[in-house]
């Protein structure tokens, strides 16, 4: 069961998620633009420095072509307990999260969203391919492939000088 499924698709770009109200988006859109794609929830130990940060970390960085990806989830002691509008609502209001915030998905198990069997299978954390917790981090380059993987307990602002690489900005 811990071996990683094997995924057709070569690029984040290939594939389609649904957003907080259901509908489609093709992550082709994102072409060209540095993605931090991160599992959220709104009830964990780790969502006030992750959000606050994942925020500060994107009304920095948009401008360059940074782009960030959050995936309700609430498959870690149910931390994630409302509707996906409902945790949009929580990280704009409350964050104001500028990004998007898609459709509550699984990231471990049968049911796995496919992004991210293709995101996992493309890198190992410390439990092999599974998330193991709320805010795991992953960068993908402007082409769509994944650059790097970061467990829940490394702060976004951690990661911001990976980022400027991958944006191509003086550090």
């Amino acid at each position: 069961m811990g071996a990683s499924e094997s995924v057709p698709q070569k690029s984040i770009h290939e594939f389609t998620v649904k957003d907080y109200k259901n509908q489609d988006v093709d992550l082709s859109i994102y072409n060209g633009k540095v993605l931090l794609v991160v599992n959220v929830a709104s009830k964990c130990g780790l969502t006030d420095s992750n959000y606050t940060q994942l925020t500060d970390l994107y009304n920095k960085h948009k401008d360059q072509g940074l782009e960030i990806l959050a995936f309700p989830c609430n498959q870690f002691l149910n931390q994630e307990p409302g509707s996906s509008q409902e945790a949009q609502e929580f990280a704009c209001t409350r964050y104001k999260a500028d990004y998007p915030i898609f459709q509550k998905v699984h990231v471990n198990g049968p049911k796995t969203e496919p992004v991210y069997k293709f995101l996992k299978s493309n890198t190992s954390g410390f439990l092999g391919s599974r998330i193991k917790w709320n805010f795991t981090k992953f960068l993908v380059d402007k082409d769509g492939n994944v650059l790097a993987r970061y467990g829940p307990n490394t702060a976004p602002l951690a990661i911001e000088a990976d980022i400027k690489k991958a944006l191509g900005v003086d550090m």
